[in-house]
């Protein structure tokens, strides 16, 4: 297939003429999303924390396939980085109408020794980062815009020990959705959660003892792929899912029932 041809079919995708910004989007679950959106033909921005290599890797081989692709270092840790991410892909792409706050990090620990620092550093990257990454983009998004944000079933159901921390900036991503689905609605933008159960990813492999206990609790009987989460979040970045808001949306394979 010619560069032309692979163009032409973009130009046909649901998603044509729309630019996205994913946190998070060298790897796993966020590269899932990164192609998919790419797939549909949307222009995609996307940041990466460390993994340079797999980041540049994933931009060619978006731009080899004839779409558009950023791939933009920022830690969303940094209040600072996350908003420069947003504005430098509203400059490299005219416009941002898809946000999908993706990032995430997590640690174990019983209560008693939970660090206050890895407390914090969770509370930053995974509630802060989206709330700062949301404010900087509503003013660029427009009627039509999506925001996108990417919890876990772990708000809803804590089947081990030592996760509570991470469930508690889960639990609050759902409620922070909630929130701004109602005060952007006026505004034509739709604002959703997607909570993954157990995804096979590098970071959390589909083979082992914490993976056969995690699989036993699916209703399915097995781990998702990224491209199940990819799916999910296509589907509420089109036009079809315009009266979706406020949402969450377990894509779990029955692991929150």
């Amino acid at each position: 297939m010619t560069q032309t041809a692979r163009l032409d079919d973009v130009a046909r995708a649901p998603l044509a003429g729309r630019r996205a910004l994913v946190t998070g989007g060298s790897r796993g679950i966020g590269a899932g999303i990164v192609r998919r959106l790419a797939a549909d033909g949307a222009a995609v921005a996307f940041t990466y924390r460390e993994a340079k290599g797999p980041a540049n890797d994933l931009e060619q081989e978006i731009i080899g396939s004839g779409g558009q692709a950023l791939a933009l270092q920022a830690d969303s840790e940094d209040p600072e980085a996350v908003r420069a991410a947003i504005s430098k892909t509203d400059d490299r792409f005219g416009g941002l109408e898809v946000i999908v706050n993706n990032a995430g990090t997590s640690h174990l620990a019983p209560i008693e020794d939970f660090p206050p620092e890895e407390y914090d550093r969770l509370l930053a990257v995974n509630v802060r980062a989206i709330f700062v990454a949301i404010q900087a983009a509503v003013p660029r998004l427009g009627a039509r815009g999506r925001i996108i944000n990417i919890g876990s079933a772990m708000a809803d159901r804590v089947p081990i020990s030592g996760i509570s921390v991470y469930s508690l900036t889960k639990a609050a991503v759902a409620g922070l959705t909630r929130g701004l689905a109602r005060e952007l609605g006026p505004r034509g933008i739709t604002v959703n959660t997607i909570q993954p159960g157990p995804v096979a990813t590098d970071m959390n492999p589909d083979s082992g003892e914490f993976a056969d206990a995690m699989r036993s609790l699916t209703a399915v009987g097995h781990y998702g792929q990224p491209h199940d989460i990819a799916d999910a979040v296509a589907f509420l970045a089109r036009d079809e899912a315009r009266f979706v808001t406020g949402t969450t949306w377990n894509v779990d394979g029955g692991f929150a029932l």
